[in-house]
């Protein structure tokens, strides 16, 4: 595809949580344990079975048994933890700040961003670098999500490169996912590093433990709209205020559960929902995890009764994210005026009609420039093939299994259609 200094990040790139997202994490997480003092490190095992976890106190208690009891992860994550206890309370100072300094903040609205919507592996990471890059809106790096501030920013900017020759993200592979500090990356882990929270939280760590926690992350169970959407609203008008643009362009899966509530919260926003066959979404998203894991934990060398627990989750939670946009979208619970389906199929074979429809949705000029470069990019990827292969046994399923349990999306969001030349689905070049 294009070359990945081009303006057009590579199409190559896989989508979401990366091991470079996932050492940062390991680092950012475990900070919590020394800033919540010591009642975090001698809470212990929860006695109530299955509590409901609402405080970060309480998931960071939870994330030290998991790390301990999973991984025998004991003593290394407190000493990291007293450098980011420092860094959070200099995040704090910078955003207190940022109002004295950017005084633009209290008048600039982030109330029409263009967001992303959809399961991992699904071209979201492509299309929203693809916008960002050509002027439909302004995505968050990923150090943006780090350090929010405008003003810590501004200080940090000149030394990000020595940051990324320290970062222990060094040693992955772009092939699943190029990223880095200076990448547009979902805004899910800005929620993430903000309250130690959510589907990546548990996905990534409290899958591990003996009991499912699943519930304490279930919208429907406890939702925490409210707090994340706030804390979205400060980071996207600060990069409108960094950038000077007037929308912003978000990639956020975890709406894909709680879209309803999105809409009521931002009004005036635009969802672009990616619809992708499951039977390439799921062993893809499986892969992309476990690889992380398997570098960070040693997942493929646990027990075969732990591997399968774990996967069982997974599986669980990817189904479920799908499930709970088709249940909202058949119920009348989502204007759909503010909806455009993008099937990933025809992201592949026939590109050029997929972004005249997007530019009229979104209500963005098809410039000649823009034209040529989506002209470009749509003959790439219709002769490009990928060599990534994944085998459903390794995770446990069939393809029956998977055709059964999605039954419901295949039926609302991809029925047969005629797509010009063949888009070759399962290999293709938006992974």
């Amino acid at each position: 595809m294009v070359d990945g200094s081009s303006n057009v990040h590579s199409c190559s790139c896989k989508d979401e949580v990366t091991p470079r997202f996932l050492n940062l994490l390991l680092l950012d997480v475990v900070y919590g344990i020394a800033t919540q003092s010591l009642t975090i490190l001698t809470l212990g095992a929860p006695r109530k079975k299955n509590p409901m976890m609402q405080t970060t106190p309480q998931r960071l208690a939870r994330l030290y048994r998991v790390l301990r009891r999973a991984h025998h992860i004991y003593v290394v994550p407190l000493f990291i933890a007293v450098f980011f206890s420092f860094l959070r309370f200099i995040v704090w100072m910078g955003m207190s700040l940022d109002r004295v300094f950017f005084p633009g903040l209290r008048e600039k609205k982030a109330d029409r961003p263009i967001v992303l919507v959809g399961n991992p592996r699904t071209g979201t990471t492509f299309l929203q670098r693809f916008l960002s890059d050509n002027g439909f809106g302004s995505g968050m790096q990923l150090f943006m999500m780090l350090y929010p501030s405008l003003l810590l920013q501004a200080i940090l900017k000149p030394v990000l490169p020595i940051l990324e020759k320290l970062s222990p993200a060094k040693y992955h592979s772009t092939e699943a996912h190029h990223t880095s500090l200076t990448s547009v990356e979902t805004d899910d882990v800005a929620l993430l590093f903000r309250y130690m929270d959510g589907f990546f939280f548990y996905g990534f760590f409290l899958a591990f433990d003996d009991e499912d926690l699943w519930e304490n992350f279930d919208p429907q169970v406890r939702d925490t709209s409210k707090r994340d959407f706030d804390w979205l609203d400060q980071l996207w008008t600060r990069s409108l205020i960094k950038y000077g643009g007037d929308r912003n362009v978000a990639k956020l899966f975890s709406l894909s559960a709680r879209l309803p509530q999105f809409l009521d919260r931002f009004p005036d926003a635009q969802i672009l929902y990616m619809a992708r066959d499951p039977l390439a979404i799921i062993p893809s998203t499986m892969s992309l995890v476990t690889g992380p894991l398997d570098r960070a934990f040693g997942f493929w060398s646990k027990p075969v009764a732990e591997q399968r627990r774990y996967l069982d989750r997974l599986y669980a939670g990817v189904v479920m994210i799908l499930r709970r946009f088709h249940e909202d979208w058949v119920a009348g619970k989502i204007d759909k005026s503010k909806v455009y389906i993008v099937r990933y199929d025809r992201m592949m074979g026939e590109f050029e009609k997929v972004m005249d429809e997007m530019c009229e949705f979104l209500g963005h000029e098809m410039t000649p420039e823009l034209r040529k470069t989506v002209d470009t990019l749509a003959e790439k990827q219709r002769g490009y093939r990928s060599g990534h292969k994944y085998e459903l046994d390794k995770y446990g399923l069939t393809e029956a299994q998977i055709r059964r349990d999605c039954a419901f999306f295949y039926d609302a969001f991809l029925p047969p259609i005629q797509i010009g030349e063949s888009s070759n689905e399962p290999s293709s070049v938006l992974d």
